[in-house]
């Protein structure tokens, strides 16, 4: 099954931009949209909400 990106509703021409697959039932696959051909991160469904939940808290703010 090949991934199906969407673009993050966070994302803008002049900030950094995302992808995310979310249409495997067992894997998450998120790249730069910029970058489309480029590498693509792979995470579990449990991984990708861990995460997700970590950028909403501010956990990777300066």
């Amino acid at each position: 099954m090949s991934p199906e990106f969407r673009k993050s509703t966070y994302s803008s021409a002049d900030r950094e931009c995302v992808e995310v697959a979310t249409n495997h039932p067992h894997l998450i696959a998120i790249r730069d949209s910029k970058n489309p051909t480029g590498p693509i991160l792979q995470l579990s469904p449990i991984a990708w909400i861990s995460f997700r939940t970590a950028v909403r808290s501010g956990w990777f703010e300066h």
